[in-house]
């Protein structure tokens, strides 16, 4: 792994399974609304359902977890940035700067992600980019192999006819 893992500078609970974290280096803080990991938790994570028990949160492990209880309960600040990057908006500059780092045709990037070729020209002009959609997109950057196995290349050009 070549980047740096986060640190945690602070926590602050912001709302119902929503924590406000800053980041060490960095200026802005994200809010992480921990809802999905809390529900998918199981019996381990139930005790966070209580919301006096999920107030409690801080800081722990060098900066490198939010921790609650006596520090058995915890999650780490890898998989927090993970949660928060995945949660943050994706708009039109994203769809852009996605198109450039895959280096798809407009085409190309519609028939991958099933939309269209006007609603892909639509999400980079602004329009709305559907929760599913970035949430396809983000994952293909993080894995190329699931482009690679669902990417059926565009050749430029008319079909040929078929000869009689």
């Amino acid at each position: 792994m070549t980047e740096k893992l986060p640190r945690i500078e602070s926590v602050a609970v912001s709302g119902p399974m929503s924590l406000r974290i800053r980041w060490r280096g960095v200026r802005a803080a994200d809010i992480v609304d921990l809802t999905g990991w809390v529900a998918t938790g199981g019996d381990v994570l139930a005790p966070l359902r209580d919301p006096s028990v999920f107030a409690c949160a801080r800081v722990e492990n060098y900066s490198a977890a939010v921790a609650w209880d006596d520090g058995d309960l915890c999650i780490d600040a890898f998989h927090l940035k993970q949660i928060a990057d995945e949660q943050k908006p994706f708009g039109s500059e994203d769809v852009v700067v996605w198109q450039e780092r895959t280096a798809l045709s407009n085409n190309e990037a519609a028939d991958l992600v099933g939309v269209s070729r006007s609603a892909w020209a639509a999400y980079k002009a602004g329009s709305p980019v559907p929760k599913p959609v970035a949430m396809i997109l983000r994952a293909v950057l993080r894995d190329p192999l699931m482009m690679q196995a669902h990417l059926r290349p565009r050749v430029a050009g008319r079909p040929r006819s078929k000869a009689s």
